[in-house]
């Protein structure tokens, strides 16, 4: 009962802040430069017809009623209709929306195949150079933002040594081994990227974890030290870790935007510098706030995760 009480909390508390969400991306994108009827009808429209336009869409009335009627909207299923591809918004996301997510989960499962192995070294072997060269490397991550390991890995493995595609998106739908290829380099950069911030948690929690006393236990009883570190220590010490995965996921859909360019990669990334640059305020609402929804969605389920595997956490009940 007191986890389902903090899922509901939880639960609740993302309702909260996807209408906060709303509220702020729909105050924001309004107060953008320029007229949306005149960007319609071009720059050679009269006020007649701006002022026609603007009734059509609704631009004529208070900001507040233009909010409601968006929110009522979007309860029906109702983005609205891009201003430069001219369709519904709903549809140009979802097309572009699973290809921003496939490649955010590759580059997730990137960094966690390469940061907790890592960690887990690093924390075996603490302060020694093997430990040092880790966190050296950790820091790296740290301080190289995402499109940068974007170029990098462009000269590196494109441009010097050739063979692997840098621009473009192939549906795996269509041809699975084209798909892999152009999607090796974005996807490498961005689990490169994100490995950093996975590998120094992963270090910390299993130092905090093999100082505890049943490892102590665990050893006096002749398990291996191998047995030790990947049966005791790091089943408990990847608690916190889950929960920086998801924000490290959530921190990748940010990254998108500006990778996405990069690599020439058509998803909701790219997508929105697309609604930015031609000011289409209904596709550019939309992104953002599948954006948004995609970050809550990533910490509820961290949180969900979190209470699921430690049994010592205890959400407001008396149990």
């Amino acid at each position: 009962m007191a986890f389902a009480s903090y899922l509901i909390k939880r639960a609740g508390f993302t309702a909260i802040t996807l209408f906060l969400v709303t509220l702020i991306t729909f105050g924001l994108t309004n107060i953008l430069p320029g007229n949306v009827a005149l960007l319609i009808l071009g720059p050679n429209a009269n006020e007649v017809s701006i002022a026609q336009m603007e009734a059509q869409l609704g631009l004529n009335q208070p900001l507040y009623i233009q909010y409601v009627d968006w929110i009522v909207g979007l309860a029906q299923g109702d983005m609205g209709t891009s201003l430069r591809y001219n369709v519904p918004v709903a549809e140009e996301i979802a097309v572009r929306l699973p290809r921003s997510l496939l490649l955010a989960v590759s580059a997730t499962v990137i960094s966690v195949a390469l940061s907790i192995p890592l960690g887990v070294l690093a924390a075996v072997k603490k302060n020694t150079v093997t430990d040092l060269t880790a966190s050296m490397l950790a820091f790296i991550g740290l301080s190289l933002p995402i499109f940068l390991w974007g170029l990098v890995f462009i000269y590196l493995f494109a441009l010097s040594q050739g063979g692997l595609p840098t621009r473009g998106y192939v549906s795996p739908m269509v041809d699975p081994v084209e798909a892999v290829r152009h999607l090796i380099l974005p996807a490498t950069a961005m689990g490169v990227a994100l490995t950093a911030y996975i590998m120094r948690m992963t270090r910390s929690s299993m130092i905090d974890e093999l100082s505890e006393d049943y490892i102590e236990f665990a050893r006096s009883k002749g398990l291996s030290e191998r047995a030790v570190v990947l049966r005791h220590a790091l089943k408990n010490a990847a608690i916190p870790v889950i929960t920086v995965i998801a924000f490290q996921f959530s921190y990748a859909f940010g990254g998108i935007v500006v990778l996405e360019q990069v690599f020439s990669w058509p998803g909701i990334g790219r997508l929105t510098l697309t609604a930015i640059e031609n000011r289409d305020i209904p596709l550019l609402q939309g992104c953002i706030l599948v954006i948004a929804l995609i970050y809550m969605i990533s910490n509820f389920l961290a949180d969900t995760l979190y209470g699921y595997f430690d049994p010592r956490i205890r959400y407001g009940g008396s149990d």
